[in-house]
């Protein structure tokens, strides 16, 4: 089995390539493409001493890496950490919350990586029809949208967000996730979880009027007991920005940066430190310590991340491997992707994005039946798949006019005029 890897110069490709390698995947290659060659040969590299064995190259051309492949993976970041950390600030500026994914630095990012994406998966579709696209190229619900209605790619969307507030509420209602089902919705880094069942009943009822155990569903300070109860779901952490914007626009403003600036520190330094293979692995290890410690930290004001002991399922290399190997092996397995709609929820289109559960086999993800959504997440969720399609519009017509008009949907954003005026820093 050939894997390619578009963006094969990301900073957790090596992770990545070592989840795969070690697994029970007959894999023969991976091939990385990358348009910053310098950085993929030192991930290459990297990657390389990570692999188990399993070849590992470096690829001249996007055509080269995908001829003959079962599974590509895109994970792609246009202008790179820089990029990012720029239109992070910008937002700040404007008292609009900074994020990749979400609010206008999500919008930037998505304008900017929907007309290529689009071009690898028409790509993917006439190099190797028969492969599947595997998309953690952010934001990934508008992206995959993108993909699956302008291609005719295999594409799914994947991402390990729900993953690790699966095993975080099983955790606190003193189950292993693994031996636990979901009843989770929404869109990705929108999302819901209404429930842990195990042999057939629903558990969170037990913690709803327990304080310790709602706060310890999450591995930041994010939201409020009182809240929680209220909604009685568990909202997935990116919904932090909606939920309580002020207090991470404070966070972030008397921080000074935002993630996407300390990421960016981060990952200079690294590459700057590469010019040593022999030490590689080991600076390679304590950057992603470094890193994943950061998550959320500015946004929240909280102390570094410490992922638990027990935490198994969830991570960026395994998320990928649970894909690949339910699809390779024919597994039925179950678990969140971020798919085409198709009637899983009524009241979006067929063809929008959304993520789900998912049974997964051979011919791919088949999203297991949502009950009747509350209406406290329904409304959020309608009104950002509006944005997303106008987004998606927008990257397409590459006009003004329908930038500013897509900016101006999103929930985040407090008025058409900051839509212009943001809409004129990030595309001139």
């Amino acid at each position: 089995m050939k894997i390619a890897i578009i963006g094969g110069a990301g900073i957790r490709v090596p992770l990545l390539v070592t989840g795969l390698a070690q697994s029970d995947l007959r894999i023969t290659e991976i091939v990385l493409y990358d348009i910053d060659r310098e950085r993929l040969n030192i991930i290459a590299g990297l990657a390389s001493q990570l692999s188990n064995g399993v070849i590992v190259r470096a690829a001249l051309s996007p055509e080269h890496a995908v001829d003959g492949a079962s599974f590509v993976i895109t994970s792609i970041r246009v202008g790179g950490e820089t990029q990012r950390a720029r239109d992070e600030a910008i937002a700040i500026a404007h008292d609009v919350i900074g994020q990749e994914t979400v609010g206008p630095a999500g919008f930037a990012m998505a304008v900017r990586t929907i007309p290529p994406m689009i071009d690898y998966g028409r790509l993917v579709a006439q190099r190797a029809p028969r492969a599947w696209m595997i998309n953690f190229t952010n934001p990934v619900s508008i992206v995959t949208q993108a993909v699956h209605q302008h291609t005719a790619a295999r594409v799914i969307g994947i991402c390990d967000t729900p993953m690790e507030l699966f095993e975080d509420a099983a955790h606190a209602v003193g189950l292993p996730a693994d031996v636990c089902s979901f009843d989770y919705f929404g869109l990705n880094h929108l999302g819901w979880l209404r429930d842990v069942v195990f042999e057939g009943e629903g558990q969170l009822h037990r913690i709803w009027d327990d304080d310790e155990k709602l706060m310890a569903v999450y591995r930041s300070p994010l939201f409020e007991p009182e809240m929680l109860r209220r909604l009685k779901l568990l909202p997935s952490e990116y919904l932090y920005y909606y939920y309580r914007t002020e207090t991470a626009l404070e966070n972030i403003k008397r921080a000074g940066f935002g993630r996407g600036e300390l990421v960016e520190k981060l990952t200079s330094e690294f590459f700057r430190s590469a010019g040593s293979p022999e030490k590689l692995t080991d600076l390679y290890i304590a950057y992603l310590a470094r890193r994943d410690s950061s998550y959320m930290q500015v946004e929240t004001a909280s102390p570094p991340r410490v992922k638990p002991s027990w935490s198994e399922l969830s991570g960026y290399d395994r998320i990928a491997y649970f894909t690949i190997r339910a699809i390779a092996m024919n597994r039925g397995d179950k678990f969140p992707l971020n798919v085409a709609n198709r009637g899983t929820l009524p009241f979006l289109a067929d063809d929008d994005s959304i993520e789900a559960m998912c049974r997964v086999v051979d011919t791919g993800p088949q999203p297991i039946a949502v009950p009747d959504v509350p209406e406290v997440a329904r409304t959020l969720i309608e009104r950002v798949k509006i944005y997303e399609r106008a987004t998606i519009n927008a990257a397409l017509t590459g006009k003004t006019p329908d930038l500013v008009d897509a900016l101006a949907l999103n929930p985040l954003v407090p008025s058409n005029d900051v839509a212009k005026e943001l809409v004129t820093e990030y595309f001139g």
